[in-house]
């Protein structure tokens, strides 16, 4: 495995009180997993830590940033992830609240996604909705049922 770079090693230190932590080369950047859930972003050797509603207002009050990035067809794009705080990547302990914030953001986000991805869903033969008809259960039916005499 190659090895990472000294920050990179860094932030998975901060982390790894939290669970098993996983890096993955992504962007030009790396993705940071604790137990396989998406909760951080290194670009340009700088943390970013995923947030949402209920945990943006806490990075904005330690003066964290957005990241954010620049598309020719869009402009500058933000994602749900605000720079960790200069204190917090002191030690394990100082990041300690941002990762469990962090950690707690990507969950919710994660289950928001999960009944959505069901509902689309395709029928399968051994799962059909229940509008869809099956054909071999009806013909099964038919036979079943008994015969008109006359």
């Amino acid at each position: 495995m190659q090895s990472l770079p000294p920050f990179v090693s860094h932030c998975v230190e901060l982390l790894a009180p939290h669970g098993a932590v996983r890096v993955r080369r992504m962007f030009g950047g790396h993705g940071l997993y604790v137990a396989d859930v998406f909760v951080a972003l290194i670009a340009d050797d700088r943390l970013y830590m995923k947030v949402d509603d209920r945990s943006r207002a806490a990075f904005e009050r330690a003066g964290c940033e957005p990241f954010a990035y620049s598309r020719r067809d869009r402009g500058a794009v933000t994602l749900g992830y605000w720079s960790a705080p200069e204190a917090a990547l002191d030690s394990p302990n100082a990041m300690a609240p941002w990762a469990r914030l962090a950690l707690a953001a990507a969950l919710r986000a994660q289950a928001a996604q999960r009944p959505a991805r069901v509902a689309r869903s395709k029928p399968t033969a051994r799962t059909p909705h229940a509008t869809q008809r099956r054909p071999a259960a009806a013909k099964a039916a038919k036979a079943r049922a008994p015969k008109a005499r006359g």
